[in-house]
């Protein structure tokens, strides 16, 4: 009787190992050789993926960024505290990504995707890579719809388009991000989706940029990805690659997006700080020879698609930094090469009060004329050959104790154009008014006005332009040309504005 129930109790034993399946997890798991900066050089992991995700003890996650025969350079992107020799690191089997989606509107993420602005964590159920080629030529369509900044001396003399890549360089402390913001601000009520990118920017002015947004009513409509300079290089210098895929969700979703990179000379810094620390070979400027490269694979995925690819588009507005205004150094010279123009900012017009300090006659857009509205053909002509008449004369004024009639004429005609071409920031112009000033200067209206009643003068003919002659502001705003008679009516008009409000005197 024992025999026979030891028997069955074997049997069920038998069928129960025989009817499961042993199911076993293999982990890669390996160890960090050594930690130097925020850097890691790991031994092993031979099947892991470059720019993979690599989790080490402590919660701290890093990316495999150089691959070797029989180790794997690694940087961190979260900070290395606790992590050392010995220390285990675990891969993830998936490259570095970010969550995209509608539920990024109005919040501050890191590169990541973890929120940095209280507001709970981020709802989105989609993740895409941060890393992605660029659409083929085939996929792509011309750029032919603007993107109005709202500020006058770019949207005239630099227009740029939807799709297009243009630079904002300069010295530091010119202006750049306040241009950059504004052109953000001016989306409001266009549908583009607005993404900030700040790269090794510091807290407060992150959050400076944050309450602009927020105080100018277009925060819902932005998503700002933030690696501040606390953060570690690894993190810098994904930030813009995470931007870009968040816009690219939205691109491919047939939306306009707009995306800033403040700024890639800060990236490019990070990038050779973590080369250096891995021994790669260095170049010119100590920065490793694929500097080109990183900057190029990035910019190149913003492009207008066609419509069977989606439609939308995705316009970058890199920022890159100058030194004593030498736009000849290593990295501005290669993203001038990259982008479709470039916009300018002198640091002796700063200096001089002159805001936005934009040097027009250094800044060019190749591509945004295609993408101008046809209104602003006929007055960019003769503005920017009045302003470059001025500029040659007015060097040369300074040695004369008397001028002629005509260049007494130009003198008057250039101070009037500069002054006009001046602007507040978080003070977007519209297009209708835009065209309003500008053909009044191009005809001569303002050239008498009094300095203290320029601002009086400006109102009172976009108000003409808004009341008095809105069916000609409708033609404009419906890419329409300016008509010699329409002009004439306009002139008329402001003239009549101007004499009835006394700022100037009647002919």
């Amino acid at each position: 009787m024992l025999k026979e129930a030891a028997k069955e109790a074997f049997d069920l034993v038998g069928e129960a190992v025989s009817s499961s399946k042993a199911e076993a997890e293999v982990e890669e798991v390996s160890a960090v050789r050594s930690v130097s900066g925020g850097t890691a050089e790991i031994s092993g992991l031979e099947n892991v993926r470059m720019e993979e995700l690599l989790e080490f003890s402590d919660g701290v996650s890093g990316m495999a960024f150089t691959l070797s025969e029989d180790s794997v350079g690694a940087v961190f992107l979260t900070s290395p505290d606790g992590v050392k020799a010995g220390s285990r690191v675990y891969r993830t089997g998936r490259v570095v990504d970010v969550p995209v989606g509608e539920e990024l509107l109005g919040r501050v993420i890191d590169p990541l995707g973890r929120p940095l602005d209280g507001k709970g964590s981020i709802a989105s159920q989609e993740r895409r890579g941060i890393e992605r080629e660029a659409f083929p030529i085939m996929a792509r369509a011309p750029v032919s719809v603007p993107l109005q900044t709202g500020i006058k001396a770019i949207d005239s003399f630099t227009p740029v388009g939807r799709g297009q890549r243009e630079l904002i360089l300069g010295d530091r402390q010119t202006g750049k991000t306040a241009l950059a913001v504004d052109a953000i601000i001016n989306q409001k009520d266009t549908g583009v989706i607005s993404i900030y990118c700040a790269i090794a920017q510091r807290g407060t002015a992150i959050a400076r940029v944050v309450d602009n947004l927020k105080k100018y009513g277009v925060l819902q409509n932005t998503i700002i990805v933030a690696a501040s300079a606390d953060e570690t290089a690894g993190m810098q210098y994904i930030a813009p690659y995470a931007a870009t895929a968040i816009g690219e969700y939205f691109m491919e979703k047939g939306k306009d997006v707009l995306v800033v990179y403040d700024d890639l000379t800060s990236h490019a810094r990070a990038y050779r700080e973590m080369s250096l620390l891995l021994r790669r070979p260095p170049g010119r400027e100590a920065f490793p020879g694929d500097i080109f490269y990183i900057h190029s694979r990035l910019l190149e995925r913003s492009t207008h698609l066609r419509p069977e690819f989606g439609g939308g588009s995705l316009t970058a507005l890199p920022i890159v930094e100058t030194e004593a205004q030498n736009i000849s150094a290593y990295i501005p010279t290669n993203i001038i090469s990259i982008t479709d123009g470039q916009i300018y900012l002198s640091s002796p017009m700063f200096q001089k009060g002159i805001l936005p300090a934009i040097d027009t006659g250094r800044s060019v857009s190749r591509v945004g004329g295609d993408a101008q509205l046809p209104a602003y053909s006929s007055l960019v002509g003769p503005l920017k050959l009045s302003f470059s008449q001025f500029e040659e004369l007015e060097s040369f004024a300074k040695f004369r104790s008397s001028l002629d009639k005509e260049t007494e004429r130009q003198l008057k005609r250039g101070r009037s154009i500069r002054a006009v071409m001046q602007q507040k920031q978080f003070n977007p112009v519209p297009v209708v008014d835009q065209i309003a000033v500008l053909l009044a200067t191009v005809e001569g209206i303002f050239d008498d006005v009094p300095d203290n009643l320029r601002d009086e003068a400006y109102d009172a003919v976009c108000n003409v332009m808004a009341t008095e002659c809105k069916p000609i502001a409708d033609a404009v705003l419906n890419r329409e040309k300016l008509s010699s008679e329409n002009k004439a009516r306009l002139l008329a008009a402001f003239k009549d504005a101007l004499v009835r409000e006394h700022i100037i005197k009647s002919v």
